[in-house]
């Protein structure tokens, strides 16, 4: 399959940025300004104050959700005044505690690992920020955000159909590839979405910022959805339920201190003594158990994924097998698979029709809650939720 890369905004275009104050929402935005287009800003307010400001003697990392909004607001606000562009603020709050901090907990809760930052892009930047902007009547040709990430139409219908839906590729840096945090959004809000930094390295962007002098180029980078500092915090609306830590014989090995702070994969903070490495193989929710196996123990030959999306919702037709690569989490590089639909046994309950994806050699640690997301060719063709492994 070949694709096409979208054209990105031109002169006079009105282009919506989503700002965050980090150097690549705010040099897109000055590279469209310099491009001529009618630039306006917006930055989405999630912050509601409700947890106590952390003190702490280390620098706390730079998060997307924190006490910091305000001054990140702040920068933005400057930067706009500087150069001349129109901006705005929008607040919502509301659906960020509901789609991703409640996400957040009651996946953690049962004993899987969730990527708060995917449901994000998805249900929040991608959605209910342009959905606010539209409803207070500000208008756009194109909305553009600093991820690096492509936005192409392939140049034939998908499946057989004459369907050329706007798809996720990736981006010339492939080391800040954020393809993977993209997947879920629709491909009908992509049909506007532009990524003008996507044939940029990094280093070319913070060279850029340097010569134009923006305050942006001297920022950390956003490192995670909320620093770690408020963890315990966010948690704190119930009190976590102490059990017990067993090996794959069920033989028991210590106690934990609630399963929300346990994930696949983790060794460190599991205080229990053994002759040799163990790290959490899987959580069992039901009977409240954190369960330890050496490395070797971790690998899986395959896995099954629900709650799936496809470009342009076509999704692939019965008897399908689609070999592809797949990512199961963001540090993962792509490994090849083999993808079909999967049927249920009895008992077995999914979001939507579940999807098996075998892999050609087994992968260590793939954890429930995470993401699989298919590539062919450089271009995101689907992804879904896993469920369990095999």
């Amino acid at each position: 399959m070949t694709y096409t890369n979208l054209d990105m905004p031109k002169a006079g275009d009105t282009v919506l940025v989503g700002m965050s104050g980090g150097v690549d929402s705010t040099l897109t935005a000055l590279m469209l300004k310099q491009k001529d287009c009618r630039v306006i800003g917006i930055t989405m307010s999630l912050w509601d104050g409700k947890l106590p400001e952390v003190k702490s003697d280390k620098p706390m990392k730079e998060a997307c959700y924190g006490p910091g909004e305000e001054e990140n607001i702040e920068e933005c606000q400057k930067f706009c005044s500087e150069h001349d562009i129109e901006y705005h603020v929008v607040d919502v709050k509301e659906q960020y505690q509901k789609k991703v901090l409640e996400y957040f907990k009651s996946e953690y809760r049962s004993g899987r690992t969730p990527n708060p930052c995917i449901m994000c892009n998805r249900n929040i930047k991608f959605g209910a920020m342009l959905e606010a902007a539209t409803a207070s009547g500000i208008t756009f040709d194109y909305f553009c955000t600093g991820h690096y990430a492509r936005i192409v139409r392939p140049d034939e219908g998908l499946y057989g159909t004459d369907k050329r839906p706007c798809m996720i590729a990736g981006a010339t840096d492939v080391s800040k590839d954020q393809t993977y945090f993209l997947y879920r959004i629709p491909s009908s809000v992509l049909e506007k979405v532009r990524y003008p930094l996507a044939v940029m390295k990094k280093s070319e962007v913070f060279e850029l910022a340097r010569q134009a002098n923006l305050d942006a180029a001297n920022r950390a980078e956003s490192q995670d959805f909320v620093g770690e500092e408020y963890f315990d915090m966010i948690f704190s609306d119930k009190p976590s339920v102490p059990g017990d830590i067993i090996d794959l014989d069920g033989h028991i090995l210590g106690r934990h201190r609630g399963i929300e702070h346990y994930t696949v994969g983790q060794r460190r903070g599991l205080g229990v003594s053994a002759k040799y490495p163990v790290y959490v193989h899987s959580i069992d929710a039901k009977n409240n158990l954190i369960v330890l196996a050496p490395n070797d123990a971790l690998n899986s030959d395959a896995l099954i994924a629900d709650d799936f999306v496809w470009p342009g919702d076509l999704e692939p037709s019965e008897g399908t097998v689609i070999e592809a690569l797949v990512k199961i989490r963001l540090a993962s590089k792509p490994v090849p698979c083999k993808v079909e639909r999967y049927v249920p046994t009895e008992g077995e309950e999914f979001t939507g029709q579940p999807w098996k994806i075998t892999f050609e050699q087994p992968q260590r640690a793939v954890a429930p809650g995470q993401s699989a997301v298919l590539y062919k060719d450089g271009v995101i063709i689907g992804g879904g939720i896993i469920s369990k492994t095999v």
